[in-house]
């Protein structure tokens, strides 16, 4: 009788421990995405200050291994040179891209309002109309601004909301360039918070998210450069009015993976659409063969550098924390889970070939087994 009991009090012991482990799992859980609810907009900011200083910090390393100056003056350097062309690019490109912005706004809400009355004039497209939210440009309430004004929005919304922001703005270039002046003490200071038995696995992770923000960051400006340059060119070819400016939207919008190439596509394709459905068409190739062109060419060479983000993983996140963070979650969705992706593959152990599932889920490279 008495072994009895000594048996069971062991197996009470591990049960509670394991429900102990399971209420801490489930409380961090909740804290965190607390956290995040109340204070998404401060964690933003702050994340967009990190990313801009790893920014910073890349380019300063490389002028001072190319150039050698101090770390502090190549910052500096760094700084002054991307502020001179900013404001170079303002100052001889500013109010040609300020007038086409402002034309192409006019053109989206003039493009909206004969595509609604072209749908209107047919019964599927009445039909369409009464049955979509107001928000999606429909006739049924379901608040919000209607389509074409809140297209037109969102398009100019890159220069009319810099000086809505410019308070946001500013704190993030000043935090992020004093983050990139002294990086090792607020890495440090990150450091003392974690248990000294961890310390060594905490500093390994923190580097290797810095790192990985780097290469995501590099690789997506070259995404973002090479898709605005050729479709500004593709659609002046075309003969489409407002290319550079369309060109400026298409390349900002590939800042976010996948989603913006639709986003960047869509006020183009109005446009063209008003200029005939021949040109439509035309528009609608060019923005698929460039897409084509960046998905099967150029992103593979840039993931060789960088961090693979799987496609439905990168549109879930961009979902996820656009829902719970608004515009600055679905803007920043795509470094932030490319930083996570890398931490969790170093803080975990690679799967063994025995336990990998890729020849039973049938997506694994066909073996060609040798004939005796």
């Amino acid at each position: 009788m008495s072994e009895t009991h000594s048996d069971d009090a062991p197996s009470a012991s591990r049960e509670l421990l394991q429900i102990f482990r399971i209420l801490r799992f489930t409380l961090i859980v909740t804290v965190v995405i607390l956290g995040l609810w109340l204070l998404g907009d401060v964690l933003m900011v702050v994340f967009a200050a990190t990313l801009f200083a790893v920014i910073l910090h890349g380019l300063a390393r490389i002028l001072r291994d190319k150039a050698r100056v101090p770390y502090q003056l190549a910052v500096g350097l760094v700084a002054v040179v991307i502020l001179i062309a900013i404001a170079a690019l303002f100052y001889f490109s500013g109010p040609q891209i300020s007038d086409q912005f402002v034309k192409l706004k006019q053109a989206l809400i003039t493009q909206y309002g004969e595509l609604r009355g072209k749908m209107g004039s047919s019964t599927w497209g009445q039909f369409a109309l009464d049955h979509l939210p107001k928000s999606l440009g429909g006739n049924e309430q379901g608040g919000g601004a209607s389509l074409g004004a809140g297209l037109a929005n969102s398009v100019t919304g890159i220069l009319s909301s810099a000086f809505g922001l410019l308070g946001t703005l500013a704190v993030i270039v000043i935090a992020g360039l004093y983050f990139a002046l002294s990086p090792a003490i607020y890495v440090d200071g990150m450091l003392r918070l974690v248990p000294k038995g961890h310390r060594p696995k905490a500093r390994e992770l923190i580097l290797t998210a810095g790192t990985t923000l780097w290469s995501w960051t590099i690789g997506q400006a070259l995404d973002m450069l090479v898709v605005g340059i050729a479709s500004g060119i593709g659609l002046a070819f075309l003969g489409v009015p407002l290319a550079m400016a369309l060109g400026v939207v298409a390349g900002l919008c590939n800042f976010i993976p996948y989603i913006g190439a639709i986003m960047g596509a869509i006020p183009a394709l109005l446009i063209a659409l008003s200029q005939g459905t021949r040109t439509g068409l035309m528009v609608a190739a060019l923005y698929a063969v460039i897409q084509f062109l960046e998905g099967n060419v150029l992103a593979p060479i840039i993931q060789r550098h960088a961090v693979h983000m799987p496609p439905a993983l990168a549109i879930l996140a961009q979902t996820v924390f656009g829902t719970i963070l608004g515009v600055p979650g679905l803007i920043l969705a795509s470094p932030l889970t490319a930083a996570l992706l890398a931490i969790g593959d170093q803080a975990t152990a690679p799967l063994a070939d025995d336990m990998r599932t890729g020849k039973t889920m049938g997506d694994a490279p066909l073996a060609h087994d040798d004939e005796d």
